[in-house]
């Protein structure tokens, strides 16, 4: 929860003349510890809290210079635009206020970058932007990446974080589950490498689709992973489910992930992968 607005202090009676003030919006409050923490501090800690190591989500950007090489990054340039199949009065205009707020055009940033030297064609997502909801043009630019990493023989990489399928586009948004999933498919027959990194959150229609199609699947700590939320599975199913049972920890026990990495190593545990899959480590 961001802290926006830490009104000044008024000099007390006993000290009129105090100038304390504490700059607006330059303070975290953090979901885990509660604690107050500094932006900065945070940010330059690789947005992980400094007292409790809990992880704030990652705008795109952000991600994008963690994991490749300076100045490596080449963004595919798709000419779509996000459409309004339902007619919905507000969702266009949210759509652009969104657009404003974040810097983003949509919920999923595509291109070829390059990790310690080695090419390879990556999708990030950022839950700033609907939640990371997946949308016709999230659905479309992923499978476009896909199609590049065929056509260009190269890794595939997807950071997910995502509330699943964006219910504003109606049965249109369903169908980029089976589109995700087709163009995967394709890959996997020519043989190629598809590391997929779940973050916090990652549900819905992308957990149910391509975050968890990869030959890799990665994690961070504590990173919730799931199709619907505890809650909804319980008054479903009429049972109680263990605590934590939807955490990174929790799937990778149960043989759902294969590893959970610190934000600190992703880079190199992507490129040790890539090594591997080449034949490059013994």
């Amino acid at each position: 929860m961001i802290v926006d607005k830490i009104k000044k202090r008024k000099p007390s009676a006993k000290n009129k003349e105090s100038n304390v003030d504490i700059p607006i919006g330059k303070w975290l409050k953090c979901d885990k510890c509660k604690e107050i923490v500094y932006k900065e501090t945070v940010r330059n800690n690789l947005n992980i809290c400094p007292n409790c190591g809990y992880y704030f989500r990652m705008h795109i950007d952000k991600r994008l210079e963690l994991i490749l090489d300076k100045g490596s990054y080449k963004r595919f340039d798709l000419d779509i635009d996000t459409s309004n199949p339902l007619d919905l009065d507000d969702y266009i205009k949210k759509i652009k206020a969104l657009r404003k707020k974040t810097g983003l055009q949509e919920a999923v940033s595509a291109g070829i970058g390059k990790v310690n030297g080695e090419e390879i064609v990556i999708c990030v997502m950022d839950s700033g932007f609907l939640m990371g909801s997946m949308g016709v043009v999230v659905g479309e630019k992923i499978t476009f990446a896909i199609e590049k990493a065929i056509e260009k023989r190269l890794p595939l990489v997807i950071f997910s974080v995502s509330g699943g399928a964006r219910m504003q586009e109606g049965i249109m948004s369903l169908m980029q589950m089976a589109k995700t999933t087709s163009a995967l498919t394709k890959l996997d027959e020519a043989g190629l490498l598809f590391i997929s990194v779940l973050t916090d959150p990652t549900y819905g229609g992308v957990t149910a689709s391509f975050a968890s199609l990869g030959d890799i699947i990665l994690a961070e700590p504590g990173a919730m992973i799931g199709f619907a939320g505890q809650r909804v599975i319980e008054q479903t199913i009429g049972e109680s489910l263990p605590d934590g049972f939807q955490t990174a920890e929790f799937l990778l026990e149960h043989g759902f992930i294969d590893k959970i990495v610190e934000r600190k190593d992703l880079k190199e545990t992507i490129y040790k992968i890539i090594q591997f899959h080449k034949g490059g480590i013994s």
